[in-house]
This record gives C-alpha cells, sequence and structure tokens, in this order.
C-alpha cells in the first residue's frame, strides 16, 4: 500500500487541543505505527470502525466538476479529534488509520485542461489507478471483520468501496445512496460520475437505492436507464420535499426494505446538503439534520457495512463547517452501530 499515509502521534499532537477536565476524541482512539500486511494488523487489534481519508479530487475533475475534495480529510480530522470523548462517542472502538494520497497524481492534473478530450482522457485513467487502491484497502478492512469510514474524495470512490466490500464478502452488495445525482453515466473511463454503473455493469453491486435525486440535474437518458433495470430503485428531492408526494420517513423505509436484506453500504454525497460547499454545491437540498437522520437510520441496520462522506470540497473559510458536519455524521454512524451491537 504505497500510497497510505499512516496517521501518526505526532500528526495527532499537532491536531489536538487539550482541555483541562475535559477528555478528547483523538485521545482515545487507536493508531498503528507500522505494518506489513494491513489484514494481519486489523485482525488483531480491538477496535471496529476502521476511519481512513481519501485526498485527491481527479475523478471530479474528470467529471468537469470543480475540485476540493482532497481538502475534506483534514478538514474533518481537526473536528472530529477535538470533540469530547464520552459514553456516546465510543473513541475507544475507532482506528484513525490515515488516507490515501494521491497529491503526486493531482499535481500532474493540474496542467490538464477540462476543455480538452485528451486530457480528460488522461485523468479518467488515474482515476481507474486510484480504483484498484481503494478497493484493496476497502477490502482488507472488511476482510478482517472491521467497518470501514470513508472520508473525502469523489464519488468515484464509490466504486472501490463496493469493490472491496464485495471481494472480501464473496458476493455482490447492495448500496443506498444519498445523493442530487445518480452517478450512473454510461462506461465512457472512470470517473465520479460513473462509479455505480462501472460496480453494477462488472458484478459487484447487485441493489442499488439513490435517495433524493434532484430532477433538474438528472438527465431524461439516465432516468431511461434507471428504470430499465429491477435492480434499481430512486426518489427524487422534488417528489418527497416540495410536492409531498411521500413522506422522507416513508421512503426511508422503501429504501431500507430494498438494501438490507443484504450486506450493504451507505453513501453520502455532500451535494445533497443545503449549502455545503462540494463539487456541486446546491442552495436547495436537504438538511443538515435530515441528512444524519439518514445516516441513524441505515446504520442501525445491521448488515450495514461501510460508510463513505464524499464529495464535500472546504476552502480556508468554509473549512470547520464541512469538518463539523463530517464529524456528525460518523459520530452519528458509530453510535447508531453501537446501539444495534446493543452498546451504546
Amino acid at each position: 500500500m504505497d500510497k497510505l499515509t499512516l496517521f501518526t502521534e505526532d500528526d495527532l499532537k499537532s491536531l489536538l487541543k487539550n482541555r483541562i477536565n475535559e477528555s478528547k476524541f483523538g485521545e482515545h482512539v487507536q493508531l498503528v505505527t507500522d505494518f506489513t500486511n494491513i489484514y494481519d494488523l486489523l485482525t488483531n487489534l480491538d477496535v471496529e470502525y476502521v476511519i481512513f481519508g481519501i485526498k485527491e479530487d481527479i475523478g471530479v475533475f474528470a467529471n468537469y466538476g470543480n475540485a476540493g475534495t482532497a481538502r475534506a480529510w483534514e478538514a474533518t480530522l481537526k473536528v472530529l479529534l477535538n470533540i469530547q470523548s464520552n459514553s456516546f462517542t465510543n473513541a475507544n472502538k475507532v482506528l484513525i488509520l490515515g488516507h490515501l494520497d494521491f497529491s503526486k497524481e493531482m499535481e500532474k492534473v493540474k496542467s490538464y485542461d477540462q476543455s480538452n478530450k485528451k486530457d480528460i482522457s488522461k485523468a479518467r485513467k488515474k482515476v481507474a489507478k486510484i480504483d484498484t487502491y481503494v478497493t484493496h484497502l476497502v477490502q482488507q478492512i472488511v476482510s478482517a471483520g472491521k467497518i470501514p469510514i470513508v472520508i473525502g474524495g469523489g464519488h468515484n470512490n464509490s466504486y472501490g468501496n463496493i469493490k472491496g466490500t464485495a471481494l472480501a464478502l464473496k458476493k455482490p452488495i447492495n448500496v443506498v445512496n444519498f445523493d442530487a445525482h445518480s452517478d450512473f453515466r454510461r462506461e465512457e473511463g472512470r470517473h465520479s460520475g460513473n462509479g455505480f454503473s462501472y460496480a453494477y455493469a462488472e458484478g459487484f453491486l447487485k441493489n442499488y437505492f439513490i435517495f433524493g435525486l434532484h430532477e433538474n440535474y438528472t438527465p431524461d437518458i439516465i432516468f431511461k436507464t434507471l428504470n430499465k433495470f429491477k435492480a434499481i430503485k430512486y426518489n427524487t428531492f422534488e417528489a418527497i420535499s416540495i410536492r409531498n408526494e411521500s413522506s422522507f420517513k416513508s421512503e426511508l423505509d422503501r429504501a431500507s426494505e430494498f438494501v438490507s436484506s443484504k450486506p450493504f453500504g451507505i453513501e453520502i454525497d455532500c451535494d445533497a446538503i443545503k449549502n455545503i460547499p462540494s463539487s456541486a454545491m446546491t442552495p436547495s437540498g436537504y438538511s443538515v439534520k435530515k441528512a444524519r437522520s439518514f445516516v441513524n437510520h441505515f446504520s442501525r441496520l445491521e448488515k450495514a457495512k461501510y460508510i463513505h462522506i464524499c464529495e464535500a470540497a472546504p476552502n480556508p473559510e468554509s473549512e470547520t463547517r464541512v469538518g463539523k458536519l463530517v464529524t456528525y455524521l460518523i459520530t452519528d454512524f458509530i453510535r447508531a452501530k453501537q446501539s444495534t451491537n446493543g452498546t451504546k
């Protein structure tokens, strides 16, 4: 795993803001100092959740989106490590592993032109290489019986999460995706808009539920494609929140019924959350409260195998806001899973 940069004790000390009579999350998480075999390491480690970041925005670039998703990992760590450690946050169950670093590849892409088809093609080839690293790491974590919590990068990384989990379990998995977009574009070279279509075509994805599609930003050809497959279901943000044709709660139940009979992944695209800096920020979307409710609902289901929180693209002014959002979603996931396990 030459792309994996471990999160060290020095990294932790540089971010931790200690306070008298308070116990911070970062004081109780586990770290690793070295490894030769990630599977053996994790198998012998007394943790349940493995948090790692993906520092890249090449997949977003390759889909003609706005860069910045590589910054979400560091924004999250600054907040997550400094929340309180208490009976609700379960820090002792968590390993902060580190991040997959694609800074060299990103440096090359900086010189690319999105209007140049050859440059887009080169970027998409780099995304396919990123896939191999994400797939391998997720496969090792799931094979070791741990639950990956994947932070940052573009939604192209859904492919590696799905494939890695499916390979570890030796069977296709289901996915529920909280997203304004289907990310089911045609197989035209890998990018952030076709992680699910590739995973489905290659047999790693079984049932796929898209929660909260935006009608204005879903091409007619995509709706026609989605409607063709019995293994794909969706709802739209407008049908639920604007026209009130169905309720948020009833749609949570419908999506649960569709994905929860088999192991499934939870994908959260920050594009779906109102006014969150992301690769395709929206002024009209679900509230943070609704996003947290969504995570809580699906994380309580026994067969939830991972969560991926992606597409947030913080700038210096919004770094804390993004960090807090992602941290809330991480801790909501862990709390809900712990309640399923019979512990707080």
